[in-house]
């Protein structure tokens, strides 16, 4: 798939049915328990496309894992099904890493925390600059 801009991403979430609001430098569309956030700007690509649901580690893993698929398609992530693969391996894990493509991939719970959850984050390796929101 091509490379597609932030903006065609969060519209692409926003017509699959998810809820989209903007929260400074990211987009955050929700569906359900889960949030796709979307770093905005002129990229050709987003530099970062990061999943977070919040709860018991397994419950918030569980909640990504449902939305997971969709949204690399809709963000035209050409590796999304070994990306999905790989998370689906990931249980029981506080922290992992994979490097797929041009995608660093990092997943991390947070557990005894204020607000536990799971997050998942994408970072475009090709970005050069404006690739994290400050």
């Amino acid at each position: 798939m091509a490379p597609i801009k932030a903006t065609a991403v969060v519209a692409g979430l926003s017509d699959a049915g998810y809820k989209c609001g903007s929260d400074g430098a990211y987009s955050i569309c929700t569906s359900g328990a889960a949030s796709v956030w979307v770093l905005s700007g002129s990229h050709p690509r987003p530099p970062v496309v990061s999943l977070h649901s919040a709860g018991p580690a397994d419950v918030a893993s569980a909640e990504i894992a449902k939305v997971l698929p969709k949204a690399l398609e809709i963000a035209h992530i050409n590796q999304g099904q070994q990306i999905v693969d790989w998370f689906g391996q990931q249980e029981g894990k506080t922290t992992a890493q994979l490097t797929v493509g041009d995608w660093l991939v990092e997943y991390s719970v947070e557990v005894d925390t204020e607000e536990p959850g799971a997050h998942l984050t994408l970072t475009d390796k090709l970005c050069k600059s404006n690739c994290q929101a400050e």
